[in-house]
């Protein structure tokens, strides 16, 4: 048998299989656990606040953005594979293109396109998402700590004395979050261990009640070492920082009780650092804050230590 011949023969069984690898390949890709209504979420949660789909667009846009530059590269992997291609009959060297000055422009001149047309859609969304109201409906500070999560509810409360602006156990949140506290605000608090469960749905974690259609400010700090607030359909999550305060804000937009957990490896126990985000009507809200006080649970725990002196320089440049 000629040389020629043998290789046809050779070549043959990779052909047959081709198909097989490609279907292979396609189930591979579309045998996730998405519906068909999932799918255009590309793998998040349904959004349960009124800022989620931003964040939402932002990573759509980003997956279609991915989506071309891979269709544009793997088009020109494949052109060059089937029209470059090594010739059976010519043996000589093809044609060396050496110092394009044009292609060797486009090469530097798309990928910084690209990177700064995604910066400045984030930068535009962070900013916004960011950005504090002057006077929030409601204010909690989400205390973290291993290996638990603790809520000082910052409220009005029937019944409740005391003034959180002055209230010494808030070391950790700096005046200009202070000053936007309700005034003559006693409290209520409540906290939990990695051993506290929901009542009601029996999933691990102490529980933090919203209520729909209202903004939330959350102010967040630690008492030990870094931990991250992640409420999964929220679609954002921020780091807890010892002596270093955050916040942000959410307006819940579906009632229901959602999962969270702490995102920053945070200690022996971090894959016990769970939530419950609990969202209800305004009025529940307010029936679950003085249920709190009947408990005997009024006043606030400790936020966490005080500010450092790096983040308070930061705090002042920012004024």
């Amino acid at each position: 048998m000629s040389p020629n011949g043998s290789d046809r023969s050779s070549r043959r069984p990779m052909r047959r299989k081709l198909p097989q690898v490609l279907t292979a390949g396609l189930i591979l890709a579309t045998a996730t656990g998405c519906t068909y209504e999932d799918f255009p979420r590309l793998g998040m949660p349904t959004p349960v606040t009124e800022e989620a789909p931003r964040i939402l667009s932002l990573w759509q846009g980003s997956w279609a953005a991915a989506l071309a530059t891979g269709v544009l590269v793997w088009g020109l992997i494949l052109w060059s594979i089937i029209f470059h291609r090594r010739s059976r009959t010519k043996v000589e060297v093809p044609p060396q293109t050496r110092y394009n000055m044009p292609i060797e422009a486009l090469y530097t001149v798309t990928p910084l396109i690209i990177v700064s047309v995604l910066f400045y859609f984030t930068a535009r969304d962070e900013t916004k998402l960011l950005s504090l109201a002057p006077k929030p409906a409601h204010t909690i500070n989400v205390v973290g700590y291993q290996w638990s999560w603790g809520f000082n509810y910052i409220e009005n409360v029937p019944g409740v004395k005391g003034d959180a602006q002055k209230a010494p156990n808030l070391l950790a949140i700096p005046d200009k979050y202070r000053e936007d506290f309700p005034a003559n605000a006693g409290g209520v608090y409540d906290y939990g261990i990695p051993g506290t469960r929901n009542p009601q749905t029996g999933n691990p974690g102490p529980t933090l009640w919203l209520p729909k259609g209202e903004k939330v400010r959350f102010v967040l700090t630690s008492r030990d070492v870094i931990h991250s607030f992640w409420v999964v359909p929220f679609l954002m999550k921020q780091d807890v920082i010892p002596g270093h305060t955050n916040a942000f804000e959410v307006t819940p937009s579906q009632e229901g009780t959602f999962m969270g957990k702490c995102a920053e490896l945070c200690g022996v126990d971090h894959s016990r650092m769970l939530l419950n985000v609990k969202v209800v009507s305004p009025e529940r809200y307010q029936q679950h804050l003085k249920e709190l006080a009947e408990q005997g649970q009024t006043g606030y725990i400790p936020s966490g230590i005080e500010q450092t002196d790096p983040a308070r320089n930061a705090e002042t440049n920012k004024l």
